[in-house]
């Protein structure tokens, strides 16, 4: 039934859909074709578009930029970098800077290798600031 019905649309009502097409006979008759004309073409270009697309598809520059390749994924996606401070009364030192991003050649410390980490995957990560509070 199925093949049938796939048979009976190939075999008679696309050839007969083609023949009603207002297709012209040279390049220079597309610019006479009417409003209508141009609606009654429209389905079989869209077609002919997307198939043109799927075809070229694998042949497209891929996207330098990949979204699976960020680091922080969900955490204060709306900041242009996370910094977060926290007071620890025993550190050694006023400030330190641990990092986030996973690519300080300094690791557990920050080397601010998060720039570029940064501008190359569009992250937005920071490193984590521990402050000793002076009192």
């Amino acid at each position: 039934m199925v093949l049938e019905t796939i048979s009976r649309i190939i075999k008679i009502q696309l050839p007969a859909y083609l023949k009603k097409l207002p297709l012209p006979e040279t390049i220079g008759g597309f610019a006479r074709l009417t409003v209508s004309d141009w609606l009654r073409l429209l389905p079989l270009l869209g077609i002919l578009a997307l198939l043109g697309y799927l075809t070229i598809r694998p042949f497209l520059p891929k996207k330098k930029k990949q979204k699976d390749s960020l680091i922080n994924l969900k955490i204060q996606k709306e900041n242009p970098k996370v910094v977060n401070e926290i007071d620890i009364e025993d550190l050694n030192r006023t400030n330190v800077c641990y990092c986030r991003c996973w690519r300080s050649k300094t690791f557990p410390v920050c080397d601010k290798s998060h720039i570029k980490h940064n501008e190359l995957t569009g992250d937005n990560v920071g490193p984590l600031i521990l402050k000793k509070k002076i009192l």
